[in-house]
């Protein structure tokens, strides 16, 4: 018998269904799944140091992975069966430059940069689940929605194994042409549709209901699965500490969704003494949590937050056609799939949710790069979070903060351009009709004579 199984999140319902079904909701009341386990039946170590001798087996794939190699916190699938492309080998980085721009205390905040993953971005953590999940029901053929790193990470998954036929579904709006090309690359057929991420994830989720194409998107259970160790390699980073803070860009609630969820059962496990609190940023283009949580006061209720008042946000955005618009593409979403889940999770963690403007959050980024962690637009969401929480007092200076950088500077090369260019042109296509005004951390490049002289001269040498 499996020591694993899907189960809905509603209390009153708490369906359980095998781990060899292929579901995004609970077939009898439509809430969200989780995968759940019999922990008595799971040979959970006594303290999460003892992962730490992996580091000596790391020639074994899934010792190397850094999602596998805590599997026994995510049991649902055998050695044999895993998918893995060796995702996970990422940074818990000391930042003291940024400590000190944000007035905190020096060697108190933290970076961990999910840049370094195959595909370039966190979605690996979850796509190396979910791949593991649909090989083990046989499935053939892959897709998902995505405002472009998911599909780059399934993409890289389908391409890499050979398991699957990849299909990915993308919005005609806007879309990192970094992200896209990746999927392109990859060999995923790429289906383009006029509409925003939103109208492609319904779309999507219709017809993988309707044919037998596996949904890897984070409405799979199974992707969040493998999201939750991003904390496992923060905690390890931190020797097994942890830390005050977490802070996370907010778009589909994916991450937030999955952090919770680990803190949750790390502590119901006895593996950590307290959780850590949870910072959601959302842009103030795409502020759907914000708006819930800090105006309409929506919270986790058990499990029952207050369902009329989701559905008639929804109806109103159905009416008015309202879209999400921000220069930070990954968290452009509208309708956070994984809402309820990011709800427990901040009740879990205490958790906060701001929303942060697009200035703030290309700032952010520049100033995060310019210590050496390049990163795409939307995790400048993290810093212009902890700016904003530091102003508030909410974020105290000796606090110890994570912030979590969800992909690499090169999914979205133009807007690092424009910022930087100072050719005002291009900042007028690409900057100012998002309302960014100035750009006060841009590095542009010199232009001179190629003659010694005026080189000299540039560098101050003359």
């Amino acid at each position: 018998m499996s020591v694993a199984f899907q189960q809905c999140i509603h209390p009153d319902c708490a369906a359980t269904y095998d781990v060899g079904q292929i579901l995004t909701a609970c077939p009898k009341c439509g809430s969200l799944l989780d995968v759940t386990y019999d922990w008595n039946a799971v040979p959970v170590p006594k303290s999460l140091s003892e992962f730490e001798r992996r580091w000596t087996t790391r020639l074994n794939p899934v010792d190397y992975s850094g999602v596998w190699r805590f599997r026994e916190l995510l049991p649902f699938a055998t050695d044999e069966q895993i998918v893995t492309i060796g995702e996970g080998q990422t940074i818990l980085q000391k930042n003291d430059k940024l400590a000190r721009q944000c007035d905190m205390k020096v060697g108190h905040l933290f970076l961990q940069y999910e840049g370094m993953n195959p595909s370039g971005s966190f979605k690996d953590n979850g796509m190396t689940a979910a791949s593991t999940h649909a090989r083990m029901v046989g499935a053939k053929m892959t897709a998902c929605a995505s405002t472009g790193n998911t599909s780059a990470s399934l993409a890289i998954y389908a391409g890499v194994t050979g398991h699957f036929q990849c299909i990915v579904f993308v919005g005609s709006g806007k879309i990192a042409f970094g992200k896209l090309s990746q999927a392109l690359d990859y060999g995923a057929k790429t289906i383009q549709i006029r509409g925003d991420f939103d109208d492609a994830l319904a779309r999507v989720r219709d017809i993988c209901a309707k044919h037998p194409i596996y949904l890897c998107n984070s409405v799979n259970p199974f992707r969040l699965e493998g999201q939750k160790t991003i904390m496992l390699r923060v905690l390890e980073g931190l020797g097994w500490q942890v830390p005050d803070w977490i802070v996370v860009p907010g778009g589909n609630l994916g991450n937030s969704s999955s952090f919770g969820k680990a803190f949750m059962e790390l502590k119901a496990l006895g593996l950590i003494d307290r959780v850590p609190r949870l910072a959601i940023i959302n842009a103030s283009g795409a502020d759907t949590l914000d708006e819930f949580v800090n105006d309409g006061k929506l919270v986790w209720n058990g499990g029952r937050p207050n369902a009329d008042q989701i559905c008639g946000r929804y109806t109103t955005m159905d009416r008015d056609n309202e879209r999400a618009s921000t220069l930070a593409s990954a968290i452009e979403i509208n309708r956070p799939v994984n809402l309820e889940k990011a709800l427990r999770a901040l009740s879990v963690c205490n958790g906060i949710v701001r929303k942060v403007s697009d200035q703030e959050i290309i700032d952010s980024r520049a100033r995060i790069a310019a210590t050496g962690f390049g990163c795409e637009p939307a995790s400048g969401a993290t810093i212009a979070g902890v700016l904003r929480l530091r102003k508030e007092g909410v974020i105290h200076a000796d606090d110890r903060v994570v912030c979590i950088l969800t992909g690499h500077q090169l999914k979205d090369p133009d807007l690092t351009m424009a910022y930087h260019s100072g050719d005002p042109q291009l900042m007028s296509k690409k900057l100012t009709p998002a309302g960014v005004t100035s750009t006060p951390f841009a590095n542009p490049p010199v232009v001179v004579d190629n003659d010694e002289v005026a080189i000299l001269k540039a560098l101050g040498l003359a």
